[in-house]
C-alpha cells in the first residue's frame, strides 16, 4: 500500500508550465538569441543552479532577472490541474501522507498561499528549493520527503511532469507517475511506471494496483 504521495508543483498541482515556458523563452531569446530551446532544458532546476549555469558571476543580471521573475509570479494564474483537489482530498481521507516536492523557492510559494489559502491544508509537508542541496534529477529531494514521513521510498508514489523530475522519482525507487501536462505522452513513457493526462477519475486504488504491479 502507498503510504505517501509526493507531488511536484508546476505542471502537476498547477497548470503553470506554459506560463513559465513563455517567460523563460522570451528571456533566453534576449540573452542567448542563437540557442533555441533553453527554456525546456531548465525544467526542474533551481534558480541558483540556473544562474550558475547560464549567468555565472553576473550578479547585476541575476538581480534583474530575479526581480522580473518575482513580478511575473505575482501576476501568474495558479489554476489547479483538473481533478487535483478531489484526488488530494481523497488521499488525506484515506490516511495517505501528502507532500509538495518543488524546485520553487519559498518566496514563490507565498504567492501561491495568497491566491489559494486552502493550499497548505492539502499537504502535511511542503519542501522547496531551500530544503535540499541538489536539484532534480538527483533523487535527494524525494528521499528527504520520504524521510520526513518516516516511510520507505518503496512505499511512496511520486507525481511528475518534467523529464528531470521523473528521473528523480525513479532514482529514488518510488512508484513514478508521469503527467502528460508538459511533455508529450510518448516522451515520458520510458521514464514512468504509468502516465495520466490529469487527476480526473484517478483513485488511490488505482495507484495501489500500479504499485503492486511494479514490485
Amino acid at each position: 500500500m502507498i503510504k505517501a504521495a509526493l507531488f511536484d508543483l508546476d505542471g502537476v498541482v498547477f497548470d503553470t508550465e506554459t506560463q513559465y515556458t513563455q517567460f523563460w523563452g522570451s528571456l533566453f531569446r534576449l540573452y542567448f538569441p542563437n540557442q533555441d530551446g533553453l527554456e525546456q532544458k531548465i525544467k526542474g532546476m533551481t534558480l541558483v543552479q540556473l544562474y550558475e549555469q547560464y549567468f555565472p558571476d553576473q550578479k547585476e543580471e541575476q538581480k534583474l532577472i530575479t526581480q522580473r521573475l518575482n513580478d511575473f509570479e505575482q501576476k501568474m494564474s495558479y489554476n489547479y490541474i483538473p481533478g487535483f483537489e478531489s484526488f488530494i482530498q481523497s488521499l488525506g481521507e484515506a490516511g495517505v501522507k501528502r507532500a509538495v516536492v518543488t524546485s520553487s523557492n519559498r518566496e514563490k510559494m507565498e504567492n501561491v498561499y495568497r491566491k489559494h489559502p486552502e493550499f497548505k491544508h492539502y499537504f502535511e509537508a511542503i519542501l522547496t528549493s531551500e530544503d535540499f542541496e541538489r536539484s532534480k534529477p538527483d533523487p535527494c529531494c524525494y528521499l528527504k520527503a520520504a524521510s520526513v514521513f518516516e516511510v520507505a521510498p518503496k512505499e511512496c508514489a511520486g507525481f511528475e511532469d518534467s523529464l528531470n523530475g521523473l528521473r528523480a522519482v525513479r532514482a529514488a525507487r518510488m512508484l513514478t507517475v508521469g503527467l502528460s501536462t508538459t511533455n508529450p505522452h510518448e516522451l515520458i513513457v520510458p521514464l514512468a511506471d504509468t502516465v495520466v493526462a490529469d487527476f480526473t477519475h484517478l483513485s488511490l486504488s488505482q495507484i495501489n494496483v500500479w504499485h503492486d504491479n511494479t514490485k
